[in-house]
């Protein structure tokens, strides 16, 4: 799918986005590789996150920067001074929404809500996406991802009984947010399309990491169970769904249905467990998980992670456990089309993570982030 295909399905969409580090540039990213066109304005010295190492792309890129803002826009202007919030405002009149994701009181006292913008265009829609949301004792306070996994029970809920609370390895939170926010803006965009009046919507990162907390969630406010933290990153409540160790590595199986451990245990020649009444059924197993894992790790240690891949040959759910690079260098990645490149006028091709969208079976085509302020000339009128 070309750049400027009328396929596209948000082609002719125009967000303008104040935003930094991860949350609103990963929602925004996903508009501007569905065809919005998205302009990033951004102070003189731009998005913080252009500075952060250690690869950098020349005076204001990188590579940290480049996987949250792909195919956008950049122009450069003080939106707290008068010249630059009349640009400011110029392009508002042009656009279809305003997204920004600062402390929760800032847009307002910015003027980049919709009270503040209404005027200029009835339509406009503003997505506000913060860290503790723009009301409340908190409102003020910053905040990051992995504060969040932290305060909302999710580092609790991971990694070994045994250890220490863990984190998820990436910024799970900041794309969830954006993710969240951008659901909540394209659902106001068809609204205003059709009535012609815009609002504002909002998400923060606090809500949208409780919300992941989901069937642990709903068991504790029910029934008062505390989810704990399981070996092998295991299922809380079926089995065996969990890591094995191999000859050479690990492997992840999922029997989360009767007719995967049946799979299981016929593939792997011990038939015998179908008559242990612990082993019965997915919630049996689960209560005796740890008889169960004795059980069957010596035989997955017989053969390599590859070798059992071959013989479950998709007739249950099994992964191998990569490390990053195996992940992003396997065949599969490759054949998936997970792995493209984008022109870069420092790098020359730089090499990106595939949007994980497809329409009509191809996926959208990507673009680098243009350099700080490149497109000043085309949008505000003035040279860089």
């Amino acid at each position: 799918m070309s750049a400027d295909s009328p396929t596209k399905p948000l082609q002719g969409i125009r967000v303008l986005t104040l935003e930094q580090f991860g949350a609103g540039p990963y929602g925004t990213m996903f508009l501007a590789e569905l065809g919005a066109e998205v302009i990033k304005v951004e102070a003189p010295d731009g998005d913080p996150s252009r500075h952060v190492g250690p690869y950098k792309l020349g005076e204001a890129d990188s590579e940290y920067f480049q996987a949250w803002n792909l195919g956008k826009k950049s122009v450069t202007l003080d939106i707290k001074s008068a010249e630059g919030r009349r640009q400011f405002e110029a392009l508002v009149k042009t656009a279809d929404c305003v997204v920004n994701n600062l402390r929760g009181s800032q847009p307002a006292k910015l003027g980049i809500d919709h009270a503040s913008l209404k005027h200029l265009k009835p339509s406009i829609v503003c997505l506000h996406i913060s860290a503790y949301g723009r009301a409340g004792e908190r409102a003020d306070w910053p905040g990051y991802d992995f504060l969040m996994q932290a305060e909302a029970g999710l580092m609790e809920l991971t990694g070994d009984p045994d250890g220490a609370p863990t984190r998820v390895g990436v910024s799970l939170i900041d794309s969830m947010s954006g993710m969240t926010g951008a659901v909540g803006l394209l659902a106001c965009l068809l609204r205003a399309k059709t009535t012609g009046q815009g609002c504002d919507v909002e998400t923060c990162l606090y809500d949208v990491a409780m919300h992941q907390l989901t069937y642990p969630g709903v068991w504790y406010l029910n029934e008062g169970a505390v989810s704990p933290r399981v070996p092998r990153s295991a299922h809380l409540s079926l089995a065996p769904v969990q890591t094995f160790p191999t000859k050479d590595g690990w492997i992840f199986i999922m029997c989360m249905t009767q007719k995967f451990w049946l799979s299981l245990v016929k593939t792997m020649g011990c038939e015998a467990l179908l008559d242990d009444s612990r082993f019965a059924d997915p919630n049996t197993r689960a209560v005796h998980r740890a008889a169960l894992t004795d059980a069957l790790d010596p035989i997955f240690r017989t053969r390599t992670t590859d070798e059992w891949l071959t013989a479950f040959n998709g007739l249950l759910p099994a992964a191998p456990v990569h490390r990053l690079d195996q992940a992003l260098d396997s065949g599969f990645a490759r054949s998936a089309g997970m792995v493209s490149a984008v022109p870069h006028p420092v790098k020359g091709s730089l090499r990106v993570l595939a949007n994980p969208l497809r329409i009509d079976g191809e996926r959208p085509a990507q673009a680098a982030c243009s350099p700080l302020g490149a497109d000043n000339a085309s949008l505000l009128g003035k040279r860089t």
